[in-house]
């Protein structure tokens, strides 16, 4: 029955002079989105409303999953399209509507006519009326209810005439692009996809990069990394992965250092290298994984530690998250299963047995002076050698 999707959109809407901008971004994602559905579809924008308009068969589960993980998207509503070919004419066609979509009858509706299209010649209360009398008559069992009603049965009367009643959630949120680009560190762990996730999802484009520590981490682990930067990108678009060797940095570092400091300045070089990375790229800040106590890193002190490596902004949008939301959330975007694969990562193979929770700031510059003879040219190595994959 449905041949076409009008899409909703919230917060672009008071975007003002600039909104055409934030529409046109949303379409390009909504058309990457299709690409991989089958099917043929014209995704077109007019007077505040972006129709996707089915050119062949497709499927219609399939179209609204891909559509649903499209940020910028706060509605899908499955559309009927009919001709302007007069009033009788489409009260047939709401009467038809409705006998399809509802065999039950036994409800309570409201129609609700939108007339775009001024040259038409009824208002729209004149509009609501005449049909809502037609459906009365049509099926006698139905109940109007102008407050809640179970149908809320929409018309829009513009140079053609839309009709739908369903609203499917999309993930709200703005179109990815929108708001610039930031770099992501993205470890095999939960919390890093989620973390990037929820950034995109305000429009910022993501890159990332993962830290590889052969022969410690396998090539099984760079996989799962990988497998996850692929499954944030369906909702993100194309993720550039830069893999990162790292493994003579952490030995160098485990070889000079205190090991109760390890992890924090582990931490710290990665955020320097990532910095560096994104700077290249032209990312305007870093995203993490990190939530406030969660583990030794994480806490107040050592977020302060490792923050102040970096020039950039680092976003941490699940700071305040406890791991049960975080794992929500994983659930949600699917990539809780692939999370929690038994493949270690660079992070976990060297950390220490007791690390430092509240790290004195002072006392890790002077542990880090032990690794001024190599460490510049150790990190300069590290960015240079790292492989790029596009994920998508």
């Amino acid at each position: 029955m449905f041949t076409a999707f009008l899409i909703k959109y919230a917060e672009i809407g008071i975007k003002g002079k600039n909104r055409y901008l934030f529409e046109d971004a949303l379409v390009r994602q909504i058309r990457f989105a299709l690409k991989p559905v089958e099917g043929e579809f014209d995704v077109t924008r007019e007077q505040g409303r972006i129709y996707v308009i089915a050119g062949s068969a497709f499927d219609f589960d399939e179209t609204v999953g891909a559509l649903k993980r499209v940020f910028g998207i706060s509605g899908i509503c499955p559309v009927v399209i009919a001709e302007d070919e007069g009033f009788e004419k489409l009260a047939q066609d709401v009467t038809a509507y409705m006998d399809c979509q509802y065999p039950d009858k036994n409800r309570t509706f409201k129609v609700n006519v939108r007339r775009a299209k001024k040259s038409y010649p009824m208002s729209s209360m004149e509009a609501n009326s005449e049909l809502g009398g037609r459906l009365l008559d049509a099926f006698p069992e139905l109940k109007v209810d102008v407050h809640k009603p179970d149908i809320m049965l929409n018309v829009e009367i513009r140079n053609r005439i839309y009709i739908y009643s369903d609203i499917i959630p999309g993930p709200g949120g703005m179109p990815v692009g929108t708001n610039g680009k930031a770099m992501l560190l993205l470890s095999g762990g939960i919390d890093s996809p989620v973390a990037g996730y929820m950034i995109a999802k305000r429009g910022v484009q993501i890159e990332a990069v993962y830290f590889h520590a052969p022969p410690y981490t396998s090539e099984r682990a760079k996989q799962k990394v990988i497998d996850l930067a692929r499954l944030v990108s369906r909702y993100s678009g194309p993720i550039r992965l830069h893999i990162v060797n790292f493994t003579e940095i952490q030995l160098y570092i485990y070889d000079q250092c205190p090991h109760d400091e390890l992890t924090i300045i582990m931490r710290r070089y990665m955020m320097k290298i990532a910095e560096r990375i994104g700077k290249e790229t032209g990312c305007l800040g870093l995203i993490t994984g990190e939530s406030i106590g969660q583990v030794a890193s994480q806490t107040i002190q050592s977020l302060a530690a490792t923050n102040e490596v970096c020039t950039m902004p680092v976003f941490r949008p699940v700071i305040g998250f406890d791991k049960q939301e975080i794992v929500d959330v994983a659930l949600k975007i699917d990539t809780y299963e692939t999370s929690i694969q038994p493949f270690e990562d660079c992070c976990t193979i060297f950390v220490a047995k007791h690390p430092v929770t509240k790290p004195n700031l002072n006392a890790i510059k002077r542990s880090e002076v032990k690794l001024q003879e190599k460490i510049e040219e150790m990190l300069e190595t590290a960015v240079n050698t790292a492989d790029a994959v596009t994920v998508s």
